[in-house]
């Protein structure tokens, strides 16, 4: 559920973002004011509202709140951040099963935090989204995983097919702390603002083991890692990842390598003409670097002209037409995507008759 943004936000919004994309190197000292503002409490709670979601560690829920009084709770909160009282509980982890095996897991915030992240993501994410990378697509505003697989289909079709089907082992997990704060400082000097994202990178975690008991972790020892399920998560993870897109432009590994990149959050593939190989080293070197590790087992290099890739759940294949004989490029969900249903399947940018006697993926 999408909920409209109000005009004075908006216009603060328009005004921090430009000033940020006008100069690249000016940082912002007075935020913090903007975080507990009482529209932007209002607002950031009706976001979270509206994405719902699981109670945290203190099992309050939206119903709750709004049955004691919205206009009560939110101005509590609001006296905690200006008296900057305000300190985030733990947050609540639960294992989520991946589609391909496995488990992930997900960080639940309670919803007094996921309020306050979303009022200062409100305030922040403008000013970031003037320095990201035009590769990257992931949670972003008016860009999307549709986005990043059209641009992953439109080099393949210019010839970009040689293919690093790239991975990064436990990408939120492993985002170092004091690197991460070093590029949020780079815009950001507002003090107050900056111990917020430090409080709730330093969060302590509760997790239950199978018979319900209770056990904290993480906290002020942590140094790593970033909770996947917190709402100013993705905003962290795109600044951080950033880092490196931005490396790769400032060094020309685009034409050196003759290469794109299409990054989705820490989801990311290099299609280059002939130097996949030679990408893929500098890539491992630049990510050790930054503290990553490329997940070695799920990154491989592939020929796009013979060979299926998924990316962001997406097969791409290129497929011949009975009529002509001619090879073009389709794409379709993979089996795990839809759960083997055809009607669910989709295939995108492809011309009807171009998809004649082709057999789905899901099939």
């Amino acid at each position: 559920m999408s909920l409209a943004t109000p005009e004075k936000i908006r216009t603060l919004q328009r005004k921090l973002y430009c000033k940020a994309k006008a100069e690249s190197d000016f940082r912002f000292y007075q935020l913090y004011d903007k975080v507990w503002r009482e529209d932007i409490l209002a607002h950031a709670y009706a976001l979270a509202r509206a994405n719902a979601g699981a109670p945290g560690v203190d099992g309050l829920t939206f119903a709750e709140i709004e049955t004691a009084g919205i206009e009560k709770w939110v101005a509590g909160l609001r006296k905690e951040l200006q008296l900057k009282t305000y300190r985030p509980q733990p947050v609540r982890r639960v294992m989520i099963p991946k589609p391909g095996g496995g488990e992930r897991p997900l960080g639940i915030p309670t919803v007094r935090d996921r309020v306050v992240q979303t009022a200062e993501k409100i305030v922040i994410e403008p000013i970031f989204e003037a320095d990201l990378d035009q590769s990257a697509y992931g949670y972003r505003p008016k860009r999307g995983a549709a986005d990043a697989i059209k641009e992953v289909h439109r080099l393949i079709c210019r010839g970009y097919t040689d293919v690093v089907d790239a991975d990064l082992s436990k990408y939120f997990d492993n985002i170092p702390h004091r690197d991460l704060m070093q590029c949020v400082a780079r815009r950001i000097v507002d003090r107050h603002v900056l111990h917020l994202i430090k409080m709730w990178l330093k969060a302590p975690v509760e997790e239950r083991d199978g018979d319900g008991k209770r056990r904290i972790v993480g906290g002020k020892g942590n140094t790593r890692g970033t909770p996947q399920g917190g709402v100013a998560s993705p905003l962290l993870a795109n600044i951080y990842m950033n880092r490196f897109l931005k490396y790769w432009r400032l060094s020309g590994c685009g034409e050196a390598f003759r290469a794109h990149v299409v990054s989705y959050a820490d989801d990311f593939v290099i299609l280059s003409r002939g130097c996949a190989a030679e990408a893929l080293a500098w890539t491992k070197a630049v990510m050790t670097r930054l503290g990553l590790t490329i997940n070695e087992a799920k990154t491989s290099l592939k020929n796009a002209r013979q060979e299926r890739f998924d990316f962001l759940a997406t097969r791409s294949a290129r497929i011949g037409s009975r009529r002509t004989g001619n090879g073009t490029w389709a794409r379709a969900r993979p089996r795990r995507a839809c759960n083997g249903s055809r009607r669910k399947c989709m295939i995108c940018w492809c011309p009807p008759t171009s998809l004649r006697g082709w057999k789905c993926a899901t099939r």
